[in-house]
């Protein structure tokens, strides 16, 4: 097998190596090893794995989800203003009603 092939892993398989090099339960070289990752790659999961963990304890997500829901109103009540607008500007233009 080539060497230049990506290798795609799962990403259970991700939070498998990310943890191992949480623990630091040994070298970061012995586990790169154990599962035949690149050091440098799995240094990048790790970091991953600490943002992840570090998002997950805001209210963030919360604060998100309403703001999306507020526009998602803010939107509705804007097309139902020009549909009215609309309607309202083909009656007086003698337009007939779909």
């Amino acid at each position: 097998m080539p060497s230049n092939i990506k290798r795609q892993h799962t990403p259970a398989f991700k939070v498998q190596v990310a943890l191992e090099l949480l623990k630091e339960t040994g070298s970061v070289s012995s586990i790169c090893s154990q599962y035949s990752v690149h050091p440098t790659q799995a240094r990048n999961w790790k970091l991953q794995a600490i943002q992840i963990l570090q998002s997950g304890f805001t209210n963030k997500p919360a604060q998100d989800l309403a703001r999306k829901d507020e526009l998602i109103s803010e939107l509705y009540r804007q097309v139902g203003q020009l549909k009215v607008e609309s309607d309202w500007l083909k009656k007086k233009m003698g337009y007939p009603s779909l």
